[in-house]
């Protein structure tokens, strides 16, 4: 059966080979560990999930959908500034934006593509 070849590592800039399903080289593994980390153990274990549905049951309708004049569902709860482990903004619901999937999925990406690395 064949191999699959190796694939760049996902590290900005780093052209280092990596195994078929790895994601980072040895050098760039330590900056990516929430990535490889469970979401229980980044914050989203039961309390998360209990405190997100109550929001959503406040909050039902995606935000960026109402500006564009659409009645869209919320399906997720997304921190407005990013809490990069702050459990005080992770917590804090003023910090809290109920959207849909598509939005949730668009704003994570967009703030996610060029993430800040701290040596």
């Amino acid at each position: 059966m064949p191999v699959r070849s190796n694939t760049p590592c996902r590290h900005p800039g780093c052209p280092e080979l990596v195994p078929y399903g790895t994601k980072y080289c040895d050098k760039h593994k330590p900056l990516h560990t929430d990535e490889q980390r469970p979401a229980a153990e980044r914050g989203y274990g039961r309390a998360w999930q209990k405190a997100s549905r109550r929001f959503l049951e406040a909050h039902p309708l995606c935000v960026e959908c109402m500006k564009e004049g659409r009645y869209v569902k919320a399906t997720d709860v997304d921190h407005v500034i990013p809490h990069r482990g702050d459990q005080r903004l992770f917590w804090d619901e003023s910090n809290w934006q109920a959207l849909c999937h598509r939005h949730h999925s668009i704003k994570t990406r967009r703030e996610d593509h060029n993430p800040s690395y701290h040596y």
